[in-house]
């Protein structure tokens, strides 16, 4: 290891990867990917002693040890309080909302309740796939502004709104009651290692992707599979 700066970029999904490279460019220390949760133990990260963990997208629980001794800062898709939880961009999308702002946060103890960094606006268009590959870019400007502005976080003020975390079943879209409602569940839940928009009879299930809106329709593919 050199003398530089270590930063930890922990996430665990691919659209992350690219932040490393687009980091190491622009700035002038070195940046360690964490993609796996068995590779984020306290112990390893005593020895890197990096001056912070960003958890820019993390499904995991962070270990208490962790964000107690390095500062950890997690990227939130909502403007926080409203939003904390779990499945920020499914719960957005799910009850109307296209725009939001992701949250650069300090993690504590309270789930999604640390002081906040930095805000940035964002658009909630296009399926989640295209969502979070947008996201990782604003995240990656958002690190960089971080890193080289040090801001001071400040305490999150207003009315806190908290967010299920969803699960497979939630995709069903047998109760949906218009098109459009129909179009933002498939997009919402059309990225890899999501469960899809789905509908089911008696022997078969329907799970759909890559969907367009269009008078009056919404076309798509499906993936048809036999029960059981």
């Amino acid at each position: 290891m050199s003398d530089k700066a270590v930063y930890i970029i922990a996430a665990n999904h691919s659209w992350y990867e690219s932040l490393r490279p687009f980091l190491s460019k622009r700035i002038d220390a070195d940046f360690i990917y964490i993609g796996q949760e068995s590779d984020l133990s306290f112990e390893r990260l005593k020895d890197l002693n990096p001056q912070c963990v960003f958890f820019t997208h993390w499904s995991n629980k962070i270990p208490v040890e962790i964000y107690e001794n390095f500062e950890c800062i997690i990227f939130h898709m909502t403007d926080v309080p409203f939003g904390r939880g779990g499945s920020p961009l499914q719960n957005l999308i799910s009850r109307g909302i296209y725009e939001t702002r992701m949250s650069a946060l300090r993690c504590t103890s309270v789930l999604d309740g640390g002081p906040v960094y930095l805000k940035e606006a964002m658009s909630l268009h296009g399926t989640a796939e295209e969502i979070y590959i947008r996201a990782s870019k604003l995240i990656g400007r958002m690190i960089e502004f971080i890193i080289i502005n040090k801001p001071s976080p400040v305490e999150q003020v207003g009315e806190v709104i908290t967010f299920p975390r969803r699960k497979p079943e939630d995709g069903n879209i047998e109760q949906l009651k218009d098109i459009e409602q129909v179009f933002d569940f498939i997009r919402m839940l059309d990225a890899e290692g999501y469960p899809r928009a789905f509908i089911e009879t008696e022997r078969f299930r329907f799970e759909f992707q890559r969907p367009s809106l269009k008078a009056g329709k919404v076309v798509a593919d499906v993936i048809i599979t036999e029960k059981g």
